[in-house]
């Protein structure tokens, strides 16, 4: 599939759908991005120290549609 015609579909998709593809479009762009960033050895540490501990209780952490909600809710859009 051409990146046109991904563009041009993308009209067809719903919000979820969207969302999904931004994600990973996301995910994709941060991969390597701790090695890549001008962050100090600390800098370094806090980060790492924060992903394993997400990564041993993921259920710790708000999603980020509740988190979104929340701010709307707050702010308005």
């Amino acid at each position: 599939m051409s990146k046109s015609e991904i563009l041009n579909s993308l009209s067809n998709l719903d919000a979820k759908e969207r969302r999904e593809i931004l994600d990973r479009l996301l995910q994709l762009e941060g991969e390597g991005w701790l090695d890549a960033a001008d962050l100090t050895d600390e800098e370094r540490q806090v980060i790492e120290s924060r992903l394993e501990a997400h990564r041993q209780n993921p259920d710790a952490a708000i999603p980020w549609d509740d988190v979104e909600a929340k701010l709307v809710a707050r702010f308005g859009q």
